[in-house]
């Protein structure tokens, strides 16, 4: 065992395996279900804002209306995005469907098509967790609580800039390849650190990502056309409300998805390479309060730890593995440190530690 595992423990991969080994399957009919249910009903939830008289004639109730579809359609939608974290832990050439399906229906009008996200891999690579070539790591811990704060700003920016990179330059990376190669690296990644650079892509990704490209891009123009189209010249004009509601759900998208990042590990890594114990202890699990931690935390995003340790084991069995977990690993194991009773607890955790670590500096 490697000298800085000792204070944690032993944790044998191989007897956690054996106790989960059959939740390695994805249920299709789960996964469609969800899905399936999740958009129809945010859909549904999102019009009725625009049109809260199908709910209640008496105007009185418009508002009430407008404001609880707003947080059910952006809750709906949240959990609908975030398959996208499953489908990169699923091999190629297996849900091809589905995958085509999300990106029709969620990952080219919410401007986050599946490869935005193709470096998550490298999140899970054992040798890059927590370094530089991390790109969704910050070693917060050992930062000024400033960046916490920089870090959580970038929820008004994230629409209007996913706007830009698709609506704009996108159609210039058909004509120059410098670009092309700029934005590849710099602007095409679902990541936390800004400094971190994309490898370029294979011509077989390039393929793919051009032709997501295109889709995004044809929708913006599409949505564009119908909001100001001159003279009335397409029927259905939508309102400039619209546009406010898809901002503010933006915002409350990435508002959630950064809070819950943030309570995803402890951010203890100083750039280095960490054990395979030191990457769990480093990640957290929410066992407890599964309603409210399944809004912030969906498809399974609450049993971080578990899904560092197991990334291919699908978002609906791992409520049982871990209880399993639990019951049968020993009562020493370091897979039982992973356990926080709350986001915020964690957050504020968070907090002091990087405020802690400026004082120590000084």
């Amino acid at each position: 065992m490697p000298e800085q595992d000792k204070k944690y423990g032993e944790f044998s991969l191989s007897q956690a395996r054996t106790i989960v080994g059959e939740f390695f399957t994805p249920n299709p009919w789960i996964f469609w279900t969800d899905f399936l249910i999740s958009w129809s009903l945010g859909m549904s939830a999102f019009l009725l804002v625009q049109y809260p008289e199908v709910v209640a004639s008496d105007p009185a109730w418009h508002w009430p209306v407008r404001i609880v579809c707003f947080f059910v359609s952006a809750f709906l939608y949240y959990r609908c995005a975030l398959f996208i974290h499953e489908l990169m832990h699923i091999r190629d050439g297996e849900f091809t469907a589905f995958r085509f399906v999300w990106n029709m229906l969620c990952g080219i009008p919410f401007l986050v098509p599946t490869f935005v996200y193709y470096t998550h891999a490298d999140h899970h690579r054992r040798k890059l967790y927590g370094t530089k070539k991390d790109g969704e790591y910050i070693s917060l811990t050992s930062m000024p609580p400033s960046k916490i704060l920089l870090y959580m700003s970038q929820i008004f920016v994230a629409f209007p800039f996913a706007v830009i990179r698709f609506g704009l330059l996108t159609p210039l990376t058909w004509v120059s390849r410098p670009l092309r190669d700029w934005v590849h690296r710099h602007a095409s990644s679902m990541i936390m650190n800004p400094a971190y650079l994309r490898p370029l892509p294979t011509p077989r990704t390039l393929r793919t990502i051009r032709l997501q490209e295109f889709f995004c891009f044809l929708w913006i123009v599409f949505i564009t056309l119908r909001m100001f189209a001159p003279f009335g010249l397409l029927p259905g004009t939508l309102p400039l409300s619209f546009l406010l509601q898809a901002y503010l759900t933006g915002v409350f998208i990435v508002l959630l998805n950064n809070l819950r990042t943030l309570g995803a590990h402890r951010w203890v890594s100083v750039g280095k390479e960490m054990t395979f114990i030191e990457q769990l202890v480093d990640s957290v699990n929410y066992p407890k309060h599964p309603i409210t931690s399944g809004l912030w935390a969906p498809v399974g995003l609450r049993f971080h730890a578990l899904h560092h340790v197991f990334p291919t084991m699908p978002y609906h069995a791992l409520p049982t593995a871990h209880r399993r977990l639990i019951r049968d690993l020993p009562e020493d194991s370091p897979y039982r440190l992973c356990c926080a009773n709350s986001l915020p607890e964690v957050l504020l955790d968070l907090w002091r530690t990087a405020k802690a670590s400026q004082k120590s500096i000084r």
